[in-house]
């Protein structure tokens, strides 16, 4: 039976191993599923997915297991590819296919998400999603795409050697959840459309943030989280996915976590993401990353047996397998009893009751089933990716030469390896773009004669022969633009960083620069550096951090340094110093600092040093002034600046506590210089509350305002819940304290109300709590030497305060 079950999947699983073909809609109206309920477009999504899953056999149940579905030909069930890319644009990946030429041969090709982070602007976020989602939907329309997408990735970004930061939205948590709320939103077309553009997967759950530090990889990375940490950290932007956005799928990730490899956690999959934040609609679902499932068996070798491997992860909630080790080895299992037959028709009704609220069986009823390429890369769409760029696009040093007029009486020498860039500027997790505007084309668009030397390279040798024209150009121009930091070939999905400073190339030769007595500045490209030198050099007149900025990116760059945009974009990162890096190994994922093991602390909140630029950094060109329009709202429970936590939580009729009101504080920003400019409103809380140490502070609000002409003032609303309040105890469960709280705004700060909460404390999230602790024992797969921190451990070799 073994032999032959396997034989008959197998058989079914090896076209689906290549990009599959008959791809398509399934026949609802003349072919062999028209008469069951999967076609009644009146029925409930759960009760259609149902009834197409009944119609499987064993053998075709278990072939659909993999992101390479081959679907069920005798049904008329096409083949399917859950594996869609769309991180900032429709993207290269195993379900999208793009064309060579013409139609369908590119899609609108927006920033890296750290630089749309930058922005602070959530309804920018949500027209980007909208964008996406609906070229996405276009691609579909004509078999170039799936209708779910693996993105975003919103795992907090707080080591700045992880390669995969810049596909973030940055460091802060408290950022993430707000932005993915809106991104979701765009990308699926609301939060319970009737149907949806696309499905969003929010990955990778959880506590993963290192590719291969050190001989330390991804697949076998046991992360020792505790649960203070997990809650306050990593857990809230997922918990905005799942809880406040009703997101369609999640990705678990490679790593373990406290000693189970997510992908085959109950804990993780059931008991937080479906029971604790009610993620409980069938029509939701679950993947591994890719491969991730193989990983549960080597190198996490959790399991004994490959069959017990596949088993573990279908029964801790992992529905899709991204490869093929599902297909390959739960027939074995099943024999083996490892899994009941209805865990798997659960996994398969998830995800084709999801393909049901996608209108996958409805035709032609589906609104968006009538895009076409005329809805790619619309004048809206290309706009919205200048825009998007510009907003991001962060003022570091500005001596006072920005914005500079730049005109055809002008020569511009445009040096160094980011000066002719194009797909550099897409970043990772890309699509062919319409166009690649780099450095070099918005250099030209000032009318200026531009001379280019692409030298020297981000990283690489520092032979000075190719350096001559650099100086020739040096000559001849009227400004030096100096466009470079690092790229791919220095951090990307596989690859962490080593080092977080400049080459000593681009140092030695931007320093050189800096002496022609003209006016230069440094457009920093890529992930963030340590800029040190650059601050220090008085000659050198600014400095911009452009990240990776999609395909109009150059032109954002020079419509800032002309002025035609002004900047108002913010670090969404702390900028360590470089010695960073030798003070905290990647693999403490620890967040507060730790005299014990010598770590100065993680992100803004806790980091104890003193940064290059801190997160929330950006200048303007020119200036703003704040003030509250009022002060905290009151009722007849408190005065103005004490509140009582009993009164402020017996008012709350919310079911997760953590959501009720707190109050709305109208500020006033009034530009009081020359230049119309936006601004965004950073509002961090501070004070002593809570359990020791307290965070330096904590971002609880933004907002950016848009178009503030001088001597002109715009209201911003920043919106306080009770969670905002709110601190993490050593179990992980949100508490109101009673304390000294102050709401600041802006990082120097510009204004600063106090108030204070009074009586007891306050549960208003229990956490469920985890199992019984458990240390990956793996003697084989190991990281290199100084690859953990032994004084940080207990003598059992665990992490204090993991639970």
């Amino acid at each position: 039976m073994s032999a032959l079950l396997g034989a008959a999947v197998l058989a079914l699983a090896g076209p689906a191993l290549a990009q599959l073909e008959g791809r398509g809609f399934p026949e609802c109206h003349q072919g062999p599923l028209k008469n069951n309920t999967v076609c009644d477009t009146s029925a409930d999504p759960l009760d259609r997915a149902i009834a197409l899953i009944k119609t499987f056999t064993l053998e075709e149940k278990l072939n659909n297991t993999g992101s390479t579905s081959p679907g069920v030909p005798r049904l008329g069930l096409p083949a399917y590819t859950w594996w869609n890319e769309a991180l900032h644009g429709v993207a290269d990946s195993p379900g999208v296919n793009f064309s060579d030429v013409g139609d369908f041969s590119y899609a609108t090709s927006f920033p890296e998400p750290i630089v749309m982070g930058a922005a602070f602007d959530d309804e920018l976020i949500r027209a980007v999603a909208t964008v996406v989602s609906t070229e996405a939907r276009a691609f579909n329309n004509f078999d170039r795409a799936g209708l779910d997408f693996w993105t975003p990735n919103i795992n907090p970004y707080k080591d700045p050697r992880w390669g995969r930061g810049l596909e973030t939205p940055g460091e802060d948590p408290f950022h993430i959840a707000s932005y993915v709320h809106n991104l979701i939103d765009g990308l699926q077309g609301g939060y319970d459309p009737k149907y949806k553009r696309v499905v969003a997967t929010c990955k990778h759950f959880v506590g993963y943030d290192m590719e291969s530090w050190n001989g330390n990889y991804r697949y076998q990375w046991d992360a020792q989280i505790s649960s203070q940490d997990l809650v306050e950290y990593y857990m809230p932007p997922f918990q905005s996915c799942a809880r406040d956005s009703n997101v369609g799928a999640f990705m678990c990730s490679y790593n373990a976590v406290n000693g189970r490899p997510t992908c085959a956690d109950p804990y993780l999959l059931n008991d937080i993401l479906r029971e604790h934040w009610g993620w409980t609609e069938e029509q939701q679902w679950v993947t591994s990353d890719c491969d991730a499932v193989q990983n549960v068996f080597y190198p996490h070798k959790f399991t004994e047996t490959r069959e017990e491997a596949v088993a573990a992860a279908l029964n801790a909630g992992t529905d899709i397998d991204c490869g093929t080790y599902y297909q390959h080895h739960l027939p074995a299992a099943y024999e083996q009893g490892l899994f009941n037959e209805s865990t798997l028709d659960q996994a398969l009704v998830r995800q084709y009751s999801s393909l049901v609220r996608l209108g996958y069986f409805d035709g032609m009823a589906v609104p968006y089933r009538n895009l076409t390429f005329s809805d790619v890369s619309t004048p809206h769409a290309q706009q919205l990716a200048h825009r998007a760029a510009a907003e991001g696009i962060v003022l570091l040093k500005n001596d006072g030469t920005l914005p500079l007029k730049i005109g055809s009486d002008m020569t511009i020498a445009l040096v160094g390896d980011w000066a002719n860039a194009t797909t550099q500027m897409q970043g990772n997790y890309e699509g062919p773009a319409p166009y690649l505007h780099g450095p070099v084309y918005g250099a030209n668009q000032t009318g200026a004669t531009v001379l280019v030397a692409n030298q020297p390279g981000g990283q690489g040798d520092p032979t000075t022969d190719n350096w001559r024209p650099i100086w020739e150009y040096a000559e001849q121009a009227d400004v030096i633009v100096y466009a470079g930091g690092i790229d791919l070939t220095v951090a990307e999905e596989g690859m962490d960083r080593v080092s977080i400073d400049w080459t000593g190339a681009q140092l030695d030769v931007i320093g050189q620069l800096a002496m022609y007595g003209k006016p230069m500045f440094v457009m920093q490209m890529g992930d963030q550096v340590d800029n040190t030198p650059i601050i220090q050099n008085p000659n050198i007149s600014a400095l911009i951090w452009g990240g990776y900025p999609g395909q109009d990116g150059g032109l954002a760059l020079f419509d800032i340094v002309t002025g035609k945009v002004a900047p108002a974009g913010r670090l969404p990162v702390t900028q360590y110093p470089a010695a960073y890096i030798s003070q905290i190994p990647m693999t403490d994922m620890t967040l507060r600092p730790n005299a014990t093991t010598g770590s100065p602390g993680r992100t803004y909140q806790w980091y104890t040093g003193e940064p290059v630029f801190e997160f929330g950094s950006g200048l303007h060109y020119t200036n703003f002034s704040i003030s509250f329009a009022n002060d905290l709202p009151h009722n007849h429970h408190s005065s103005s600046s004490c509140y009582n936590i009993s009164d402020l939580t017996g008012d709350c009729n919310e079911q997760y506590k953590d959501r009720c009101a707190f109050a709305t504080i109208p500020l006033d920003v009034h530009n009081t210089g020359a230049v119309t400019s936006d601004y965004v409103a950073l509002g961090f809380l501070t004070g002593c509350h809570g359990p020791q140490p307290y965070p330096r502070k904590r971002l609880r609000a933004y907002k950016r305002l848009h178009g503030i002409a001088p001597g002109s003032t715009q209201t911003a609303a920043v919106n306080l819940t009770l969670g905002s309040l709110a601190r993490v105890d050593d179990y992980g469960n949100t508490v109101l304290y009673p304390g000294d709280y102050a709401l600041m705004i802006d990082t120097q700060p510009l204004a600063m109300m106090n108030f204070s909460l009074t009586g007891e404390a306050v549960t208003l999230d229990y956490w469920p709590q985890p199992p019984v602790k458990r240390v990956q024992e793996n003697g084989y797969w190991v990281g290199g030497y100084g690859s953990t921190q032994e004084e940080g451990l207990l003598a059992d070799g665990t992490v204090p305060g993991v639970m």
